[in-house]
């Protein structure tokens, strides 16, 4: 049996159009970055999961912006921490016509990044940059989910001589944006509290030699080495004040706070030994939500939460609630949304930006190690 179609070319396209318009969803591209080669790959990668889990929530929840199921699509670059390559995964992002960026991981990084995304109009939120410079060139397209140095080193310099009862603090700092700003604003914060700084050095993110420093540092007898820099630094810098008889507490902020640490020390910390402080920190209702996001990403995995993932994870979702919100993911249209986030209830907490883009109200928190393993001694706003 035979049926005559009596139907022309061009009616037969268009039903082939509308057949495929039917099953396309709207994709709307978020791009990340953070470092996922060189000494800090693991808390880049740590970024970068956090970052896939909320892209995969989001699309098994399925968001309608525009009146229409989208589907969302993560962009991860690796900019090695590397201010030039930062630059170059930045416009790599903004050729693609993403509709917002997580990230950059590194102050160092994120900082450069904020004018390509600014010329761009592109919102960018990063779960870990801590430098104030960030927010203040006035950018409207930088926020930031975590509080910053002035906040996190002040607190680390307060409490080294307030709580630890430093009396002679030794300084040193690896010289990149985060490293010396957050260095600098702990010196501020122990000379505020009347502490005494006995000397300031500086080293490079990628030394792994410091015995002239420490020698230095060990005829000063320090009661606390204040180290201004990352994890990978931080653990060989331990063993070698082990090594060389120094017996000092070691403080530093959010870039050495990381579960990693120990490895990298290789044994070589003693059980509170270690102080550090990392940006955000969650007590009381909103722990259950950061254990239960910590429970899933091992699950999923197979490996713990480094430090920002959550925050990265919180990132999208506020950036994604804008876009919900503004009933659109052209960034002109849900930046001035995003802008005005308050109260968000993320994992992390709850998220609100003030007029610079910084989190109002930013917690911190303090942590040690013992027996290899990080412990939380306090959440401090």
């Amino acid at each position: 049996m035979h049926i005559k179609l009596n139907l022309t070319f061009g009616a037969i396209a268009v039903l082939l159009l509308s057949a495929c318009g039917q099953k396309q969803e709207p994709v709307i591209k978020i791009g990340h970055v953070a470092p996922t080669s060189g000494a800090i790959a693991h808390l880049g990668k740590d970024n970068e999961m956090g970052a896939r889990l909320a892209i995969e929530d989001l699309n098994a929840k399925g968001v309608t912006i525009g009146g229409k199921k989208v589907k969302f699509e993560l962009l991860a670059e690796d900019d090695a921490s590397d201010p030039k390559q930062g630059a170059a995964a930045a416009q790599k992002l903004v050729d693609a016509k993403v509709n917002g960026v997580i990230g950059h991981l590194n102050s160092g990084t994120s900082i450069p990044a904020s004018k390509i995304y600014s010329d761009a109009g592109i919102p960018q939120i990063s779960p870990s940059a801590t430098n104030p410079k960030f927010t203040r060139n006035g950018y409207k397209t930088a926020f930031r989910v975590v509080a910053d140095d002035v906040h996190l080193g002040g607190t680390l310099g307060r409490y080294a001589v307030t709580e630890l009862k430093g009396k002679s603090i030794a300084v040193i700092d690896d010289r990149t944006a985060y490293g010396q700003g957050v260095a600098d604003e702990f010196e501020k914060g122990v000379k505020a509290s009347g502490g005494n700084i006995v000397g300031r050095e500086f080293t490079t993110d990628k030394a792994t030699d410091f015995s002239a420093i420490l020698t230095a540092f060990k005829a000063k007898k320090p009661d606390i080495v204040f180290f201004g820099g990352m994890d990978a630094v931080a653990g060989p810098m331990l063993r070698q004040m082990k090594s060389l008889g120094i017996d000092a507490r070691f403080m530093g902020g959010d870039g050495i706070c990381s579960s990693e640490l120990p490895k990298l020390a290789a044994g070589t910390m003693g059980d509170g030994q270690v102080v550090c402080a990392e940006a955000g920190g969650v007590e009381g209702e909103s722990k259950k939500s950061m254990d239960d996001f910590k429970a899933r990403f091992k699950e999923k995995y197979k490996a713990d939460v480094q430090i920002y993932a959550p925050y990265v994870f919180d990132a999208i979702n506020v950036m994604v609630d804008a876009m919900v919100k503004a009933d659109s993911a052209e960034p002109a249209k849900y930046l001035p949304v995003l802008a005005k986030t308050a109260d968000y209830k993320g994992v992390t907490g709850l998220i609100s930006f003030d007029e610079k883009g910084d989190i109002k109200n930013g917690s911190l928190t303090l942590y040690t190690y013992k027996a290899g393993a990080r412990e939380q001694i306090a959440v401090v706003r």
